[in-house]
């Protein structure tokens, strides 16, 4: 009975240090998540006025945010956007765009799933 009493002590004495521990250091997953505006769903950052003045003069922010391109890819975009949709020279603005976008538009490190391999493909 008393060794009964002794681990029971001994549980609960882990149990509250284990609790404890628990409360002082953040969990390995607690990352602090970018502030995003409800209304364009676009993250709050450096650039964040100049790409809603730009890019919302034309299209949905969403078209944005659904994307993850490189700088280069992005700069691209922005040549294709000028060169057949009409899309004004964006001067100083342009590097402060890009930036915005390669960080919080960037490609994705992770995904949903791996691609599938070549041989899975449809056939074109």
């Amino acid at each position: 009975m008393r060794n009964c009493r002794l681990l029971i002590a001994l549980l609960m004495g882990l149990a509250a240090s284990e609790l404890a521990m628990a409360q002082k250091s953040p969990t390995p997953h607690t990352t602090r998540q970018p502030k995003v505006d409800p209304q364009s769903g676009l993250v709050i950052a450096e650039g964040y006025n100049m790409v809603a003045a730009h890019c919302s003069a034309c299209h949905s922010p969403s078209l944005i945010t659904q994307n993850a391109m490189s700088r280069e890819r992005w700069l691209e975009t922005i040549r294709w956007m000028q060169d057949t949709q009409k899309l004004w020279p964006l001067g100083d603005a342009e590097p402060t765009i890009l930036d915005y976008l390669a960080t919080w538009y960037g490609p994705k490190t992770q995904s949903r799933r791996p691609p599938l391999a070549p041989h899975l493909m449809p056939k074109p």
